[in-house]
């Protein structure tokens, strides 16, 4: 049986590894071995000329946008907060173009910087640092360090089925999803922070604010590879 091809978007950036010091497109092996454990196939796509998008995106049978920097706040209309930083201006135009080429039956799932990144596609905005809503750093401590997040999963949504009610993630995020045209929440921390989104016409298209690519349980991207039919 032919195991579905799944997209997942990259980091390009200034790397070291053996003798070299350059830029290269990266991406935390989690993603790549949850796609395959879950029986897909993963295909890196690193950002590239936005024209190009629809020419690779029509040839998978899913599509990850995986975590990262911060959006650009112009991209939905809004200056910079003191704390956003370090925006990639062509991560953000390739993911938006892979989104905007993407067939409309196409299975997405959206990871951390993903989710955001899918809200602004639709027309939304982003709260640019979370703990001036929630007035705590718990979603992000800081450094290289996830933070362990309670989730109350909406009943009846998609994510419910692929993980269940309730559960501990393992967040780094200090912005988050405020409006999400075409969705509807499906998970929310305690704080009342939203941490996940799903569009209910669609077969799977679900976004997480948090990082599943770094535990063992594969269920979302079980979900995703299964939607891929």
């Amino acid at each position: 049986m032919t195991r579905p091809l799944i997209g997942i978007s990259t980091y390009r950036e200034q790397a070291r590894w053996g003798v070299w010091d350059e830029f290269a497109d990266v991406l935390p092996a989690g993603y790549a071995r949850s796609i395959e454990r879950a029986g897909g196939v993963p295909v890196l796509l690193p950002p590239g000329d936005p024209s190009g998008a629809a020419s690779i995106v029509t040839r998978l049978d899913g599509l990850v946008i995986a975590g990262g920097a911060d959006v650009d706040p112009a991209r939905y209309g809004q200056a910079p907060h003191e704390r956003t930083a370090a925006w990639r201006e062509d991560r953000d135009a390739w993911e938006l173009a892979l989104l905007g080429a993407a067939p409309s039956d196409l299975p997405v799932l959206g990871i951390c910087r993903g989710m955001q990144v899918m809200a602004v596609h639709a027309g939304g905005t982003l709260v640019q640092h979370v703990p001036d809503v929630v007035g705590h750093e718990d979603h992000s401590p800081g450094g290289a360090k996830f933070g362990e997040v309670d989730v109350d999963v909406l009943p009846g949504t998609r994510l419910a089925a692929a993980i269940g009610a309730k559960g501990a993630v393992r967040c780094h995020h200090h912005q988050a999803v405020r409006d999400h045209p075409g969705f509807v929440p499906a998970a929310r921390a305690a704080d009342g922070t939203l941490e996940a989104m799903e569009d209910p016409s669609h077969r799977f298209r679900l976004a997480v604010q948090w990082h599943p690519e770094t535990r063992d349980d594969a269920g979302l991207f079980a979900a995703l590879v299964a939607a891929c039919g």
